[in-house]
């Protein structure tokens, strides 16, 4: 989605009503964890807990924060190797500087108070802008109407910790359990990696468990770490952390840490233990995900109201029908209830995956054979499946966990391997990726994931990671910079002026110079009227983002430049900290004598190519323009195609596929198309 900073509630018009992001989970709580003991160590004389050390954890000081593992798993008699896989699992060592994630999780054990994270969710995902997520012409948008209540005018009241389920109130149990304060467990990170081993030996004295130094017997208690109330999600979760166990992992943290975990490949689990932890059998329903994720079937409704209007998907018959090319990330600007309440609305919108962040949990609601209303191009949605993940674009350290990354990964590459789609960025999209359909549709489409999604890591996830595949001249370069130390300003997170936290991303600011003080590139589609690009969070004239590919449109010493939208485009990217690495590959370029060709938004089908009772739909140009010497990355050669579905019944549907083709390309930030006959195609040095 679009965030939106200076007003938290957009127009009622924008948005359909949906249940009260307060909503709270009617799932049965898990009984609370009681039974630790206190960490000895840091009980001060009045009663107080004392760190090891006061600094901050950006600060710490070299082996501090692998330090505190050993002495938290030694106070409360847990494995240190489970302590350390735990808490990669969920902030991958992480402290985000005392900041919450998505459902309020603080620290490297991602202790959660989700008072502070359902204070959070007053936005409305697909709720700002002007993008009708269906995205077809031959029907009117799916927008909401004006009549409809605005959220904020529903009960968003922040709800007590006693009507809470217990995976989001985490912290306050560990306060409880370790007697250190709950500030201490927000900001300092020794103290929370008390607080989660503390967590973690009440979990298995629960359980009725030795505190037994042998990792393999901590399964039962890493389950109930994870907060889920099923026997499925759990015994992921607990899966999960003991294949980190397995294979080890090092890594150098967001605040300098050197931490690793020594491989134990013989680690063997006793899985029998969650029998005893008491959680309900998962929900019945037939879902389409890998059997390495907990998934289960929460159906959105297809509904016909009013005056013959439906909602909220398409019947269809996919892959039989048309193909699958593309799977589109989100995230959902809200929390798992709420977005779960919305999906269910038979008056808006759809998608077919939502993944829960606190424990990488998964929902599916709509069939891939059916088409989802999610995307706002009704082309890219009769040939995608979208994921919604729990999160916020305007919220740089509301940041999504490990476990959630990697449910999702394997989503993807289950969904990949079944449909044929490839792994990379034009086949595996971002919301914020889609072109819009038309002129007129560019300004108000998402934004979504935004700049603060780590693509690096998911695709390296996915198994394909971002590396070079050719020389300096192999004429592409692939967008990587290092998450963690790839900063650009960006404003707008809080208001429209004042500048975002400073925090790691995924994108790269594009400039009409090689010099960072020249003017930022502009997009016409964005801006009719030539207006500047900003460095607003939302703004996507002039950056792209990592594991997109670019021609190369030349170089000059730490810089380098491509073409999109039209112009030539430089980025900086030092050979020493280099932002994208070199590729090479197929690329297009106008047919000899043409000035310029257009860009498309969709591939749709020459008019010759509807059938009578098929209304023929615009083959629309954009207000952009590739012009001759200009070259762009290549990707699928497609048909023109149509899905023509405007009624409930499904009996008039039908897929209308023509003669003419086209080329995907890498265009600007977004993807865009272009007819085959208009180009011509060549490798790439």
């Amino acid at each position: 989605m679009r965030g939106s900073p200076t007003d938290p509630s957009p127009s009622a018009r924008h948005r359909r009503a949906r249940r009260t992001a307060g909503a709270v989970a009617s799932a049965a709580l898990l009984l609370p964890l009681l039974g630790a003991a206190p960490y000895d160590g840091g009980v001060d004389g009045d009663g107080g807990w004392t760190p090891a050390s006061s600094a901050q954890p950006s600060s710490l000081p070299s082996a501090h924060l692998q330090n505190a593992f050993a002495n938290a798993a030694d106070a409360y008699d847990v494995p240190q190797s489970v302590l350390l896989a735990v808490s990669y699992l969920q902030s991958r060592w992480d402290a985000h500087e005392g900041a919450p994630s998505v459902t309020g999780g603080y620290g490297p054990m991602h202790l959660t108070d989700a008072r502070t994270a359902i204070a959070r969710t007053a936005a409305s995902h697909h709720g700002d802008g002007t993008e009708d997520p269906r995205g077809d012409d031959s029907r009117g948008a799916r927008l909401p109407d004006s009549e409809v209540p605005d959220p904020q005018g529903a009960d968003t009241r922040v709800p007590e910790n006693a009507e809470l389920p217990a995976r989001l109130k985490t912290l306050t149990t560990a306060a409880e359990l370790s007697g250190i304060p709950a500030e201490r467990l927000r900001t300092d990170a020794a103290a929370n990696v008390a607080g989660g081993a503390a967590l973690l030996a009440a979990a298995q004295k629960q359980l009725g468990e030795p505190l037994s130094d042998d990792a393999a017997d901590w399964y039962g208690a890493v389950a109930r770490y994870s907060g889920a109330d099923d026997t499925a999600t759990a015994a992921t979760y607990a899966d999960d952390v003991f294949d980190v166990i397995r294979r080890g992992e090092e890594r150098t943290t967001d605040g300098g840490q050197r931490m690793t975990l020594a491989a134990q490949p013989r680690l063997r689990p006793a899985t029998a233990q969650l029998r005893a932890a008491g959680l309900r059998a998962p929900a019945a329903g037939t879902t389409e995900c890998p059997s390495t994720v907990s998934c289960e079937w929460i159906p959105a409704p297809y509904e016909e109201f009013g005056d013959g209007d439906y909602g909220n998907h398409d019947l269809g018959d996919r892959p039989k029908s048309q193909s699958i090319k593309y799977i589109v990330v989100h995230d959902t600007e809200g929390a798992w209830d709420g977005v779960l309440d919305m999906v269910q609305d038979p008056t808006y919108v759809s998608w077919q995956y939502t993944l829960r962040s606190t424990d990488g949990h998964i929902a599916q609601h709509v069939k891939a054979k059916d088409v989802a209303w999610h995307a706002g191009n009704w082309y890219i949605n009769a040939k995608s499946i979208g994921l919604e993940h729990e999160g916020f674009l305007t919220a740089p350290d509301t940041w999504y966990t490990e476990a959630m990354y990697r449910s999702s990964a394997r989503l993807v590459t289950y969904l990949a391997k079944k449909y044929g789609i490839p792994l990379d960025r034009q086949h595996i999209l971002g919301h914020d990726t889609v072109p819009g359909t038309t002129t007129a549709t560019i300004p108000g489409m998402h934004t979504d994931p935004g700049p603060y999604w780590d693509w690096q890591h998911y695709f390296a996830l996915l198994g394909k990671p971002l590396r070079a595949t050719a020389g300096p001249k192999g004429g592409l370069v692939t967008i990587a910079p290092k998450f963690s130390t790839n900063k650009p300003v960006f404003t707008g997170c809080v208001s429209a002026t004042e500048p975002c936290a400073a925090h790691g991303s995924s994108a790269v600011r594009l400039y009409t110079e090689p010099r960072e003080d020249a003017p930022l590139i502009k997009d016409i589609g964005l801006r009719p009227g030539g207006g500047d690009s900003t460095t607003g969070v939302n703004d996507l004239g002039s950056r792209v983002s990592t594991g997109q590919r670019y021609a190369v449109a030349g170089r000059d010493g730490d810089w380098t430049a491509i073409w999109y939208l039209g112009q030539k485009a430089w980025f900086r990217n030092p050979a020493k900290q280099p932002t994208a690495v070199d590729a090479a590959g197929a690329v297009l370029t106008p047919k000899a004598g043409a000035a310029d060709i257009p860009v498309y938004g969709r591939a749709y089908p020459e008019k010759e190519a509807y059938p009578a009772g098929v209304p023929v739909q615009a083959v629309s140009p954009l207000p952009y323009k590739l012009l001759a010497g200009q070259k762009y990355a290549v990707g699928d050669k497609v048909p023109g195609e149509y899905f023509y579905a405007p009624t409930f019944d499904t009996t008039p549907h039908r897929v209308v596929r023509g003669s003419d083709m086209y080329y995907e390309i890498q265009f600007g930030h977004r993807v865009a198309f272009v007819r085959a006959a208009d180009v011509r195609v060549m490798p790439s040095p």
